[in-house]
């Protein structure tokens, strides 16, 4: 399993478990939307140059 795959199976179990747990519902939107969107945030933190060093590594690691 890809380390992005990973990640995708992470945030879906801590969805699950936060809707499952009797958790107010708006908690739980905002528990998972934080969940999803911190590695989003942490991308669009990186200046130009890193987010084309993260892209030539990622394509290194597919094959391409």
């Amino acid at each position: 399993m890809s380390p992005l795959g990973k990640y995708y199976v992470g945030a879906a179990v801590v969805a699950v478990l936060v809707f499952i747990l009797p958790v107010p519902t708006l908690l739980a939107w905002l528990i998972t939307l934080g969940v999803l969107g911190a590695p989003v945030v942490g991308y669009f933190m990186l200046d130009e140059s890193q987010r084309a060093r993260l892209k030539r590594i990622r394509r290194r690691q597919i094959g391409g």
